[in-house]
């Protein structure tokens, strides 16, 4: 593929326009439909989108290549990520105020940066300690909402599952990294595998109740732009640059657009301790992409 950074930087900000927008969706959809049927409904349109790109793109006979090759790899990959990853989110999502879910969930970079560690056999840099100290830091800001001494969170099961979130998809990233297949057919792949868990999961969490048409239009959008169309934005994106560094910079703007939204549509009142601890966060992860100087 020829490298073009304007279509890079035109891919990677269609993709942060619609990842800015689903802690807003994820929000109202609750209001309509439990945490297991809104990811029923969506995993289910994603399966339905991606099965639509691949087709176009020629790359669905390479479904059943990838499968009979690593059947047990790509269950564990379903299984996590769209089936636990995401109910576990959602969940979180439920449990606390949109802006604290979707800050705390921006940590997982931070948490594969540990995970790395004893998975992968990297190292800790000076840079990935301060990064992690300045992240773990904002996270508390925002949790306790800048009540850090007291210790007083308000719904400690809700910020323990968005975190524990951040591990789970830190853990699918660590799992993704030495696939070489095709990104877009792996992921269907997981969705595919993973469905099944999620449609058993249903009537024992919740049921199949559900007449609210704002919940079938919430949830049909984050499958289509949370987890299918952002994702092949992000990918193209990455395949047009020419500087990846500046192309990964732009996601950045995403969870500050996003408290934007939430506070626009569903009027959630943003918190001083979240716009800090967001700083926290988005400075660590930013040291992180600083290239350390060769050494002479």
């Amino acid at each position: 593929m020829i490298k073009n950074q304007k279509k890079a930087t035109f891919f990677a900000l269609i993709a942060v326009v619609m990842w800015s927008t689903v802690a807003s969706a994820f929000k109202v959809t609750l209001t309509y439909f439990s945490a297991i049927q809104m990811l029923l409904v969506a995993s289910f349109t994603t399966i339905l989108a991606l099965t639509g790109i691949c087709f176009f793109q020629g790359k669905l006979p390479l479904l059943k290549h990838y499968l009979l090759n690593r059947p047990i790899y790509y269950l564990l990959l379903g299984l996590i990520n769209p089936f636990l990853y995401y109910l576990i989110l959602f969940e979180a999502y439920d449990l606390l105020p949109a802006q604290q879910a979707q800050s705390l969930n921006y940590t997982w970079a931070i948490t594969l940066t540990i995970l790395a560690v004893p998975f992968l056999g990297q190292k800790l840099s000076k840079k990935d300690g301060l990064a992690i100290l300045l992240g773990y830091s904002g996270a508390l800001i925002i949790a306790t909402k800048g009540n850090i001494l007291t210790l007083d969170f308000a719904s400690p099961l809700g910020v323990f599952l968005a975190l524990f979130s951040t591990l789970l998809w830190a853990m699918y990233w660590i799992l993704n990294s030495k696939n070489s297949a095709d990104p877009i057919v792996s992921l269907l792949l997981s969705f595919l595998l993973g469905f099944p868990a999620i449609l058993i999961a249903t009537p024992l969490l919740s049921d199949f109740h559900m007449p609210d048409w704002q919940g079938w239009l919430g949830a049909i959008y984050i499958g289509l732009f949370e987890m299918g169309f952002a994702f092949v934005a992000w990918l193209s994106a990455l395949r047009y640059a020419q500087n990846t560094a500046k192309i990964s910079n732009l996601i950045f703007i995403s969870p500050f657009i996003s408290l934007l939204l939430l506070n626009l549509i569903i009027e959630e009142p943003i918190y001083p301790a979240t716009i800090i601890g967001l700083i926290f966060i988005t400075t660590g992860l930013l040291i992180q992409q600083i290239k350390s100087k060769p050494s002479s």
